[in-house]
């Protein structure tokens, strides 16, 4: 099967802008302490490089939600019903989205959602193949930003958002719950969400899951460097960081960090950035929750907690919200 992207699939554009680009790269910077936006990993190769750490032996996620994904997908369907508007949220690759997709019931249509557009226009070439009846609406977007969705040909029942992975844990707190709003106006009352959760576990299974012996959780943070010495006119050296990945407790969370080797500026675009010897940048936050947790943050978010499926040892979960 072809994976070149289809003719005849129209993608519509909203990705970010280089000033936007730059402007929220600067602003992370000038915090204290340092962050990147998160979301900028995921440029064509950086996105090529999360699904090889989807396919490593320790990130644990993926395999796991697939195997609930296996198990419960028919439950799944039968909960989002027939004729429905699927969305999803950072579509990636979509392999779980196929399984979903072949145990729905006449859906509307198909809107996935993904801030690089080549992976986006490839990925839904190929569900567009495999399922040949079904519209599929590509957009290239910051899922977080507002912008129009397309109305498809057949009129839907309902509209569900399909947001898998952990990527809800790259939000704090707070920005999860306003997410989870802004989700919750998309699909209106009534409407529905399936949502991967990473649940809390032994920290040293969590802490291997990012730092994986091959270095590819290393190559994927280094390449937002990488796109910061192209795109953004950056003159950043990469052999004075080092990666690692940390537990922090109090907040429940693995924090991803670009370390500086040594005392040094950087300059982006003009600008320039100081770092002492040892300092971090946070470049990625991965919350775990209990379930009750996780329910509270919907609860606040207009949702409410429907069903949770989860694996045989409690490692992730796939759960079912409706909008009130």
């Amino acid at each position: 099967m072809t994976t070149e992207p289809s003719s005849m699939l129209d993608v519509q554009d909203f990705e970010p802008a280089e000033a936007v680009f730059r402007r929220e790269v600067i602003e992370g910077l000038r915090q204290s302490p340092k962050t990147l936006p998160c979301k900028y990993m995921y440029d064509e190769r950086g996105s090529q490089l999360f699904d090889d750490i989807c396919e490593l032996p320790e990130y644990y996620p993926t395999r796991t939600e697939l195997s609930i994904m296996r198990e419960h997908a028919d439950e799944m369907a039968d909960a989002l019903g027939e004729n429905c508007l699927l969305i999803e949220y950072g579509s990636g690759s979509s392999i779980k989205t196929r399984l979903l997709l072949e145990a729905m019931k006449d859906p509307a249509a198909y809107v996935p959602l993904d801030i690089s557009r080549e992976h986006l226009a490839k990925s839904a070439a190929k569900l567009s193949k495999l399922f040949p009846g079904l519209q599929v609406m590509p957009i290239c977007a910051d899922y977080t930003a507002d912008f129009e969705l397309p109305q498809p040909d057949k009129p839907a029942e309902n509209t569900a958002v399909y947001f898998p992975g952990s990527t809800i844990g790259n939000f704090l707190r707070g920005e999860a719950i306003e997410f989870l709003r802004h989700i919750a106006e998309v699909v209106g009352s009534g409407g529905e969400l399936l949502i991967g959760v990473d649940i809390k576990k032994d920290i040293p299974t969590m802490e291997a899951a990012y730092n994986d012996a091959a270095g590819v959780t290393a190559a994927f943070n280094f390449n937002l460097l990488k796109r910061f010495n192209r795109e953004l006119d950056a003159d950043i050296d990469l052999d004075s960081f080092r990666f690692r990945a940390i537990w922090n407790e109090q907040e429940s969370r693995i924090e991803s960090h670009l370390i500086s080797n040594i005392e040094q500026t950087i300059h982006i675009g003009g600008e320039a950035v100081h770092f002492d010897k040892d300092e971090r940048v946070r470049t990625e936050c991965s919350y775990k929750y209990a379930l009750d947790d996780f329910a509270s943050i919907a609860d606040q978010a207009g949702f409410d907690v429907r069903k949770v499926w989860m694996d045989d040892n409690n490692l992730f979960s796939v759960q079912y919200l409706v909008a009130r």
